[in-house]
């Protein structure tokens, strides 16, 4: 027979949200499993951190390490179609100037640096183990996972964090995942050799390109290649009659600015991938006996970069949940509503920006930041993460959008136009080829 094996915590999912949870239940002297279906190192798309990573990383006491990978980042550049000129902010504009960096990495080796780091502090962290059934009950969950060799092990967890990423283990089996319906987009990207970055202080900073489909990422990294990416309306990869690699070109050459700066560049490995991009939510985050973090519980379109830092900051709150469940269960109701409400402070700030950034009226103000009304300061403590500032970051939140409301009044036949066109491109375009991951066909 089988052989269960008993733990208090199993975390689902190897990325930045489940490894940083594993590690820090499994440095209070917890039995923490961590099980992560592919092996380090694995590609991850997602190379742009926040400013608020930092503290995050210092806690976990990885700050070094993650320096030592990655591309100092300071700012981000805006490049506007309309515009013979670039907009630049730098983090250090936000109400914290303190919080005024981060790094650009490979997510392959952020990745599985946090990964070591849960087993070095004490999680049994197993590669190579997909989980296939999580069964609740009246005192924890049955846990079943196939490995590599096609094994089968099973484990007895008196709480199961899902960290699944976009699996979405727990919102799948609890059906409480929901389609985002005011946003539709798909990513293609690639990495480049002998890009023309910034100079300076700005050359690791992060560029966001708007073209007439949706906006390009340009993220310069440490080992000297460029993340470029083309996040576009569904249609427009719908639309595809050439092969991938030829297309992700055709869509470069509509950013003259982006074209410029890959003339002389090169295509890494010839690769290029599509990934379907389409924000979700999942109806609620806990319930008896289980957490989901990160990716596993929302997905929003990376626009700010906003994905790692999300994932991070769910599994710091998510651990105290689970500390509660463990050793006060008395207290979990209201610990619980607590940790639904925070969680979706994020989530709904970016997601305000990003429903509207494509709009000619915000592209404005992004490419004219004022500071009237402290608005420039709550954007770029946004941007760097520092959500949860207090009153003075939502005061100077609440003004940006007084702000925008009531130009876009003034401005109503403008308005409306930019509206009627998002509603156009968000319309459900059925399945597209290459959902998941394609290579250059």
């Amino acid at each position: 027979m089988q052989t269960v094996q008993e733990c208090d915590v199993l975390v689902v999912g190897g990325g930045p949200a489940g490894s940083t949870i594993a590690a820090l239940l499994a440095r209070e002297g917890r039995r923490v499993v961590l099980l992560e279906k592919e092996h380090h190192p694995r590609f991850h798309i997602g190379e742009s951190l926040l400013p608020g990573n930092v503290e995050l990383f210092d806690k976990l006491g990885v700050r070094e390490e993650v320096e030592k990978i990655g591309m100092p980042k300071f700012g981000i550049e805006f490049v506007s179609p309309d515009l013979d000129y670039c907009s630049y902010v730098d983090f250090s504009e936000g109400w914290d100037p303190s919080k005024d960096s981060a790094w650009q990495v490979r997510r392959s080796e952020l990745d599985e640096l946090l990964f070591r780091n849960a087993a070095k502090v004490g999680a049994l962290a197993i590669e190579g183990a997909k989980v296939c059934e999580v069964d609740f009950d009246d005192t924890g969950a049955t846990v079943q996972a196939l490995l590599g060799d096609g094994a089968r092990r099973t484990w007895r967890a008196r709480f199961v964090v899902d960290a699944s990423g976009r699996d979405t283990v727990l919102a799948n089996k609890f059906k409480c995942k929901k389609k985002n319906p005011d946003h539709n987009s798909t990513a293609l990207f690639g990495h480049f050799r002998g890009a023309r970055r910034l100079t300076g202080k700005r050359e690791g900073n992060i560029s966001i390109c708007w073209f007439e489909h949706g906006w390009f990422w340009f993220i310069p990294l440490a080992d000297g290649t460029t993340s470029v990416g083309a996040v576009c309306w569904a249609y427009y990869l719908k639309a595809r009659d050439k092969p991938l690699k030829d297309y992700f070109f055709d869509t470069i050459a509509m950013c003259p600015e982006l074209h410029d700066r890959l003339k002389d560049a090169s295509l890494v490995d010839d690769k290029v991938h599509a990934t379907g991009n389409f924000a979700y939510s999942s109806t609620h985050a806990t319930g008896d006996g289980y957490l989901m973090v990160g990716d596993a519980y929302t997905f929003i379109d990376p626009m700010f970069s906003s994905g790692v830092f999300l994932a991070m900051q769910s599994a710091f709150d998510g651990a105290r949940l689970v500390r509660m469940a463990l050793d006060r269960p008395a207290e979990l109701p209201a610990a619980r509503a607590a940790l639904e409400k925070r969680m979706r402070v994020g989530p709904r700030d970016y997601s305000w920006f990003i429903y509207r950034v494509t709009n000619p009226m915000i592209r404005d103000m992004f490419m004219h930041p004022q500071n009237i009304f402290k608005v420039k300061q709550g954007l770029m403590s946004l941007l760097a993460a520092d959500i949860h500032h207090g009153r003075a970051y939502r005061r100077s939140l609440l003004m940006f959008k007084v702000v925008y409301y009531f130009v876009s009044l003034l401005n109503w036949r403008r308005t409306y136009a930019g509206w009627k066109r998002h509603r156009f491109n968000i319309r459900d375009m059925g399945p597209l080829r290459g959902e998941t991951i394609l290579k250059a066909d």
